[in-house]
């Protein structure tokens, strides 16, 4: 166990290769993070759980430390794709098979994650992405959201020309040579279309497989809202068409 405050360096980290690390990038999580380690260490052991406190001013690294998972911190908020980049160097440096991005805000199930990984454990993909609306039940997105979401989709076909029906789904998994070519630079929200773009110029085999969402008033309010969401989608069809 580390001290409050203090994160394991990298080389202390214990190391097993080729298997599969979950990746939790998290921002003042402290009343839900404890609840989604519990989670996804009912698939995955808890020294395969890399948790990237991304500058929380809660208790969000003494939740993660107390469960026995791999911390690392970021001394400022830079975002959920930095924290994401740092995650993913983290466990490929552990020598990780398989990495798994997973949201800290108890909106995933991990009962999910073995449908997850299982096309990069038989070979058939490079990646495997989330989508919410594969899983068959959409009603309980609210209304506004799923336009935005609709609309990502759209902007993801037109402009990357990769046929997805969900953009901006955290919940992803990748085989190690997929996590060491992709690069995310940006450092918010808008990492999911860039990792998207990644993935063609990379020419890396993704199939996609449905995911369960809980929308819970507490996700809902901590996640990125509509109006924000919709800003920056506007944001990057308009940098796209000014290319």
């Amino acid at each position: 166990m580390y001290p409050y405050g203090m994160s394991p360096t990298l080389e202390t980290m214990p190391r097993t290769p080729g298997s599969v690390y979950v990746v939790i990038a998290a921002y003042n999580e402290a009343s839900v993070l404890g609840e989604v380690i519990d989670d996804v260490a009912r698939h995955v052991p808890v020294r395969q759980v890399i948790v990237v406190d991304d500058g929380s001013t809660d208790a969000t690294p003494a939740v993660a430390m107390s469960k026995g998972v791999r911390v690392l911190r970021h001394a400022i908020n830079r975002g959920q794709g930095a924290a994401l980049q740092t995650g993913i160097h983290a466990a490929l440096l552990r020598g990780a098979g398989v990495i798994v991005t997973f949201d800290a805000d108890h909106q995933h199930t991990a009962d999910d994650l073995p449908a997850m990984i299982e096309p990069i454990l038989s070979g058939q993909a490079d990646i495997v992405l989330g989508s919410r609306f594969l899983s068959g039940d959409v009603r309980h997105i609210p209304w506004v959201r799923r336009m935005v979401l609709r609309m990502a989709v759209v902007f993801t076909r037109a402009f990357s020309r990769i046929w997805v029906t969900d953009t901006h789904n955290g919940f992803r998994a990748m085989n190690a040579e997929a996590a060491r070519v992709i690069r995310i630079h940006q450092d918010r929200m808008a990492h999911a279309s860039e990792i998207i773009d990644e993935i063609r110029r990379h020419r890396l085999r993704f199939v996609e497989r449905p995911v369960h969402i809980r929308y819970t008033e507490y996700s809902l309010a901590k996640g990125q809202r509509s109006s924000q969401a919709l800003r920056l989608l506007l944001r990057l069809i308009f940098t796209r068409l000014s290319e």
